[in-house]
């Protein structure tokens, strides 16, 4: 799950980190008076969405007057961000965030996520602050200083003194910045994030070590743990598909191809993606019904996939361990049906049931039902129904 950089913003606070004060508006009529709060003579007015590039994309803008503010908080709330994180439709902007600007002296980073290799988190900090830290990676892998650390033991302060050295700080600087380390570690751990980041960390002209913007994303399986997390939660900018999926315990995760894939298990799904790609197709999403789908499940599943106006063929792949490949059968034409298919659907069976289930396809005499043999069957006769 994601948040936005105000909540995150509000996290770092809570959690003992200096963060400049700031104000949040919903609509334009509200920017003079939160510019007035602030009373600051240049105030920087920022989209608040989930997608990355809003500098770029003229949506992070510098002013001096109210009215200023007002101008480019009013654009920003009418007329959708695109950016290279977007696409071409852009995304609406809900929000905006208003924070005094700061004399910058000199831009850092760091940031904490889940190393896979080592299976523990790592912190990162680089004196490259303010671009994305892959563009810093690609250019200057050196750039970027690093420091693990176990998962119940938490950042050690000699580990984070040493990463605030080597990013070339010393003196009160380097300790205001070696506490803002130990603090996001810890947060990172206490809220179970998938990742904790503060890009930039300025150094101001006076000396003063803030953090100016943050990204924060946390683990979905562990919500549970965290109702003040999961209250966080921004259902406006999230996939509406995805959320419906979510809602029937479908993991379904939108993509840019024409081809829906309905397939049971995690696994199974990815090399179904893949050997679509193989020949030559482009997957339109990821859906994983699960091993144990229900009739209700796979045809809610289909509605999902055939709601998408890109989808121009549909590959079902589903081998049938706990889940019957009658049961899924009987969703088919169930769906067929209720839904109706105005594209080719190729299905794929194979497993418990697997016969029967064929035969069910076979004397439904669904003209857009496509019977594929294995695997690689199905990806050919789903790409060539293009």
């Amino acid at each position: 799950m994601k948040v936005h950089e105000y909540q995150a913003r509000a996290l770092m606070q809570a959690a003992g980190v200096p963060v400049p004060a700031s104000e949040v508006v919903e609509r334009a009529d509200q920017v003079r008076a939160a510019f007035a709060r602030l009373g600051a003579p240049q105030v920087v007015v920022k989209a608040q969405v989930h997608a990355g590039g809003r500098g770029k994309a003229g949506y992070v803008k510098l002013v001096k007057t109210a009215d200023e503010a007002h101008e480019h908080a009013e654009r920003m709330l009418r007329v959708p961000m695109v950016s290279k994180q977007t696409g071409p439709q852009g995304v609406k902007v809900q929000k905006v965030l208003l924070a005094p600007a700061v004399d910058i002296r000199k831009e850092y980073y760091l940031g904490v996520v889940l190393d896979r290799a080592r299976r523990v988190p790592v912190l990162m900090a680089s004196a490259e602050g303010g671009v994305e830290i892959e563009e810093v990676a690609a250019r200057n892998p050196d750039a970027i200083k690093k420091a693990w650390f176990h998962p119940h033991l938490g950042l050690l302060r000699g580990q984070a003194a040493a990463l605030a050295k080597a990013i070339g700080l010393a003196g009160e600087q380097a300790r205001t910045a070696t506490d803002i380390m130990l603090r996001l570690a810890r947060l990172f751990l206490e809220k179970d994030c998938s990742l904790a980041e503060i890009n930039p960390l300025v150094e101001t002209t006076d000396g003063k070590i803030l953090a100016i913007d943050a990204k924060f994303n946390f683990d979905d399986n562990a919500l549970f743990r965290h109702p003040d997390v999961e209250a966080l939660f921004d259902p406006s900018e999230e996939n509406p598909a995805e959320l419906r999926a979510k809602e029937h315990d479908l993991s379904y995760i939108a993509l840019d191809g024409n081809i829906g894939c309905l397939v049971n298990g995690a696994g199974l799904a990815m090399a179904t993606m893949d050997i679509i790609k193989l020949h030559g197709g482009e997957p339109a999403n990821f859906l994983d019904v699960g091993g144990s789908v229900t009739p209700d499940g796979a045809v809610e599943a289909l509605r999902i996939i055939l709601a998408d106006a890109r989808v121009k063929a549909v590959l079902v792949n589903i081998f049938g361990g706990i889940a019957r490949c009658d049961v899924i059968a009987d969703a088919l034409i169930q769906a067929a049906r209720e839904v109706g298919f105005k594209v080719p659907v190729v299905v794929r069976l194979e497993g418990t049931n697997v016969e029967q289930a064929r035969q069910m396809l076979k004397d439904a005499a669904i003209p857009q039902l496509v019977a594929a043999t294995d695997l690689t069957d199905a990806a050919k006769k789903v790409v060539a129904a293009l």
